[in-house]
């Protein structure tokens, strides 16, 4: 990041192609659209060019893109509902031979579940556990104080299990 700071362009396609799939990852699951996670992720990179003199020297980069991208699916949650998947559903995309088989009521009781949940522990979840941040990294991100993070998440889990109760052993 901050050899792209000092001017370096090829330094921008090394940090688009190391973090753009799982920040496109984060954003489908965030918003629950292939599409919008498409237009989210170009979004959240043309927003890292415009503000690349913002970002803190010495900084984690990781956490930094995952606030540019949480805000760029807020703002467009404001403009626009999230396009969802009907019950007749998008083909799944295409999986690997010998990929362990997926559970699609499962993943849709998650979804449905994740849903519901008060936005704050929503993006917790999301952020420490399918995206893999520590909640030191999510409260740096967050501005919040880390044990604020662990709360929001620790109530976050406890409703998805009150949520999954039945469906998820």
């Amino acid at each position: 990041m901050e050899r792209f700071i000092d001017g370096d362009a090829t330094a921008f396609d090394a940090l688009f192609t190391r973090h753009a799939p799982t920040v496109r990852s984060y954003l489908q699951r965030l918003t629950g659209s292939s599409a919008a996670a498409d237009d989210l992720t170009q979004v959240t990179f043309v927003s890292v060019v415009r503000g690349r003199g913002r970002f803190q020297r010495g900084a984690k980069v990781k956490p930094w893109l995952y606030a540019i991208a949480t805000n760029a699916a807020r703002d467009a949650g404001r403009r626009q509902k999230f396009e969802s998947v009907t019950d007749e559903g998008v083909l799944p995309e295409q999986e690997a031979e010998g990929a362990p088989q997926r559970d699609f009521g499962l993943e849709k009781a998650v979804k449905s579940a994740l849903a519901q949940l008060p936005e704050a522990q929503r993006e917790a979840i999301l952020l420490h556990r399918f995206e893999g941040l520590s909640f030191a990294e999510i409260a740096e991100q967050v501005g919040l104080t880390e044990s604020a993070v662990k709360v929001r998440a620790h109530r976050g889990y406890e409703k998805l299990r009150e949520l999954l109760k039945g469906v998820w052993p």
